[in-house]
């Protein structure tokens, strides 16, 4: 009896040991030292729990207990070999899914080196292009400090023609108005010698007609010894040479008149 159940459990011996099988699906690997490691390691546990189950069916009297216990034990590994293919199952499922999305991470890495090579590829075109514009920008700022310096130095120059001829006319507007000043001062003199003049040619008129007022009442008073003449003859030639040297004065006396009045008139005209 126990040589039939050693039998059963060595044709059946892949069914003991569903820690082994989830063992051998998650530590699977292609190297060979690893699958020699992995199979000594099968032969080593399934030893012990052969072991262990001749252990358990030698404390069991009858057969029909033997057999009844391999039957329950068979039909544990059972249900655990069918829950360990359903987890393979998942796993699988899983493994899948990971492989898809690795494809896909894959996918994506490719397109983002791609991408990365032409935003590189863009990078190096956008630097000649700024470059290119710096480089234009520079030329484009000296040659307009260029025009701005010619600007500067024409509106210096201008400006300082603006400010010779400013100081020019400073220098021409008070030499005027020295001169100005100069005249007024000749214009004041003439004024005022004009005024003294006007005061002593009025003096002088004044003395002429007192002088011919003068003569004029000597006039009349030889008229009147002229008509006393008339009465007396001998008075009357006394009187006539006496009027003769008077009138000869008179003539005298008007003609320095006349000729003082134009003399004066010649002056101030």
């Amino acid at each position: 009896e126990e040589d039939e159940g050693s039998d059963f459990i060595t044709e059946n011996r892949n069914l003991v040991s569903p820690a082994y099988c989830t063992q051998e699906s998650s530590n699977r690997s292609p190297d060979g030292q690893q699958d020699s490691e992995c199979n000594r390691n099968k032969e080593k546990t399934l030893g012990k729990e052969v072991l262990l189950l001749m252990q358990a069916l030698n404390t069991l009297s009858t057969p029909e207990e033997k057999l009844a216990a391999l039957c329950k034990k068979y039909a544990d590994l059972l249900e655990e070999s069918r829950n360990v293919q359903k987890q393979m199952k998942i796993l699988q499922k899983k493994q899948a899914q990971i492989v898809k999305e690795k494809v896909h991470l894959q996918s994506e890495h490719s397109k983002a080196i791609l991408a990365r090579s032409k935003l590189e590829s863009l990078c190096r075109e956008l630097q000649r292009h700024n470059k290119t514009l710096k480089e234009e920008n520079m030329q484009q700022a000296r040659e307009e400090e260029e025009r701005r310096k010619e600007a500067t130095a024409h509106f210096q120059i201008t400006l300082n023609e603006i400010q010779a001829q400013l100081e020019q006319h400073d220098i021409h507007n008070a030499k005027l108005r020295q001169e100005n000043i100069e005249l007024g001062k000749k214009l004041k003199k003439l004024i005022e010698q004009y005024a003294l003049r006007e005061e002593h040619i009025d003096k002088v008129f004044k003395h002429k007609e007192l002088q011919q007022q003068l003569v004029d009442a000597k006039l009349q008073q030889t008229t009147q010894l002229i008509k006393e003449a008339d009465e007396n003859i001998r008075e009357r030639e006394s009187f006539i040479k006496r009027s003769d040297r008077i009138e000869a004065q008179i003539r005298t006396n008007e003609t320095a008149r006349s000729t003082t009045k134009t003399a004066a008139f010649s002056l101030y005209g």
